[in-house]
């Protein structure tokens, strides 16, 4: 069928000569009017003409999201990460051989590295997954610096966890763009040399005119449009400008998803393939996963708690006792679960209580219960003691057990991810979350219970 332009480059009525005007004058004015218009006209014809074919509609370049929405000042930071003073305890490593992670102060970064011999190898992923949205742009900021290229060694960044996602690769001395997913049921990645990207090959040769240097400090970033079946954009961030290099375009190509899910952690990782030259490193700096266009909490609703029948008694003054605990299942450590509220009731009369919300602490004793055949959380609310360790206080407050009501505690609407459950994918082990309690007395007994929500369904 055949689609047809209109246009028109018709002049406009020509001038008359008006009484007192000498009329060869207008005439020439009239001819150079003629001689535009045509030339116009044969222009237009060249550029625009009957199709049998759609006209090309591009969504868009970089100043647009992945669904062609004008980039706006309001993104929602999911994550961010840097290292100031420390290890900031956002990433669990996997670690084989000599190879190590360690901060620089002077650097302000993590310093991966490995040393010569085969099979040598360092993995850094956060300890959260990151909830992708339908119909939101995601979009990831990585900066790093590769180690010296040499035969065996290869090198990572990007939004992927072991099963899916997207990275940069530097594999030896040639640099790659890979899709990695397991739709299939395996994993299989899908690796565009640098001389096949799609966009500009950063060579030289490409739009932007400029050569990739994978040995200096790059900001690569990527924005995700999946519902399954859209396009990944990927690129480098270069004298303030995003740089565009390859695009892994899906929708009217697949017969299925792409990769199993866009809820997906941020990795750095460097291996020897097989014995190298020499000792490299890694730099980690920066990252972030940002939500464009904000987000919304539509996820389920569920909550575990005492029975009425049941408190807790807290045995001895002064001592940290679990009240409930709630944890991922091993079988699902890439679900997304988020703390909501808490609610505390001291049974007690006029006895005063110190609560606390408690992060990657250890319960003792009682039983973990699945908290339902399609969530991906268990809990236990029969805990006999509890070990903060190196934990992190993440709420606390005072209370006094009175005939009055509870205190009940809206914490984490405003906070969204800051209570989100968290893992170590390496172990693999899933981190408590427990809402813990102290009296100041012996034997006083408490009520309470945590909500939370769950994006991964």
């Amino acid at each position: 069928m055949l689609t047809t332009v209109t246009y028109s480059t018709r002049a406009p009525a020509l001038p008359y000569a008006p009484d007192g005007y000498d009329k060869r004058y207008v005439d020439q004015f009239n001819n150079i009017l003629r001689i535009y218009f045509n030339q116009l006209d044969a222009a237009i014809r060249n550029l625009v003409a009957t199709t049998d074919s759609a006209i090309p509609v591009s969504i868009g370049g970089t100043n647009v999201d992945a669904f062609g929405r004008l980039r706006v000042s309001n993104p929602l930071t999911l994550f961010d990460s840097s290292h100031r003073y420390a290890d900031n305890n956002l990433w669990v490593n996997s670690i084989t051989g000599t190879a190590a992670a360690t901060f620089s102060a002077d650097e302000g970064l993590i310093n991966m590295t490995v040393g010569s011999a085969s099979g040598d190898q360092i993995i850094r992923e956060t300890i959260k997954v990151f909830a992708y949205q339908p119909g939101k742009s995601l979009l990831v900021m990585s900066t790093f610096v590769f180690g010296t290229a040499k035969a065996n060694l290869r090198q990572r960044v990007g939004y992927y966890g072991a099963a899916n996602g997207i990275y940069f690769e530097r594999d030896g001395t040639t640099n790659y763009m890979v899709e990695r997913s397991s739709v299939t049921g395996s994993v299989v990645n899908t690796r565009i040399a640098q001389a096949d990207w799609n966009q500009d090959p950063l060579n030289g040769t490409g739009p932007s005119g400029l050569t990739l240097d994978s040995s200096k400090a790059q900001i690569l970033y990527m924005d995700v449009e999946w519902l399954g079946l859209g396009t990944v954009r990927t690129g480098f961030i270069i004298n303030g400008e995003f740089i565009p290099v390859h695009n892994f375009d899906h929708a009217n190509l697949v017969t299925t998803t792409y990769i199993t899910t866009a809820s997906l952690p941020l990795r750095y990782e460097m291996t020897n393939t097989a014995a190298t030259s020499g000792a490299s490193t890694l730099k980690q700096v920066c990252s972030t996963v940002i939500s464009e266009g904000g987000y919304e909490l539509r996820g389920a609703q569920l909550s575990a708690g005492n029975t009425i029948t049941s408190p807790t008694t807290l045995t001895t003054a002064g001592t940290l006792y679990p009240i409930v605990s709630i944890r991922l299942k091993t079988a699902r450590l890439d679900a997304i679960a988020i703390l909501t509220a808490i609610s505390i009731l001291g049974v007690t009369n006029n006895a005063n209580y110190k609560w606390s919300v408690i992060a990657s602490g250890t319960t003792t004793g009682g039983t973990w219960v699945s908290a339902g055949t399609n969530s991906g959380v268990e809990y236990n609310i029969t805990g006999t003691a509890f070990t903060t360790g190196t934990g992190r206080i993440l709420a606390t407050g005072y209370f006094q057990g009175s005939n009055q009501g509870a205190a009940s505690v809206d914490i984490l609407k405003a906070a969204l991810f800051t209570t989100q459950l968290e893992r170590d994918p390496f172990t693999p082990t899933a981190y408590e979350l427990t809402l813990t309690c102290a009296a100041a007395s012996n034997g006083d007994q408490v009520l309470g219970s945590l909500d939370w929500e769950e994006i991964s369904r």
